[in-house]
């Protein structure tokens, strides 16, 4: 891993739960961890719940956009988060790899988001805090 780790963030459209811990590492990491998020097969838009909901802490996702994961992207993370990708989510030898079980927000409204958005941010600060003890 190099001085500044990066993590990618991977889930079938990249609209929901994979935008919502890319925004969450981003907030609260800064510029200490490189983030990235992808889908397998990315939806057109960010879920507006997810922004409503995340835009309630302060974290604002109306300038990110769903993207395809490229094997190059995987290829060059330290960390690769997987939120329901299922086969579709390449494997490298020597990455670490965590698999979220996470509700899916998709056609879900802001109420039935936030705990969603809440339990993400659970798990980005503990991987934070793995990513960064000892730096």
């Amino acid at each position: 891993m190099s001085d500044k780790p990066s993590v990618l963030f991977v889930c079938v459209h990249n609209a929901g739960r994979s935008q919502m811990a890319a925004g969450w590492l981003r907030h609260l990491a800064g510029d200490a961890v490189e983030v990235r998020s992808a889908g397998s097969a990315p939806a057109e838009t960010v879920n507006p719940a997810a922004v409503a909901a995340m835009r309630e802490v302060g974290v604002d996702l109306t300038d990110q956009t769903p993207k395809l994961l490229e094997y190059a992207t995987a290829e060059s993370s330290d960390v690769i988060v997987t939120m329901g990708c299922g086969d579709a989510c390449p494997v490298f030898p020597g990455k670490r790899y965590e698999d979220w079980k996470l509700d899916d927000p998709a056609g879900k409204g802001v109420e039935a988001v936030r705990p969603i958005r809440d339990e993400i941010r659970r798990r980005v600060e503990t991987l934070l805090a793995e990513l960064t003890h000892g730096r």
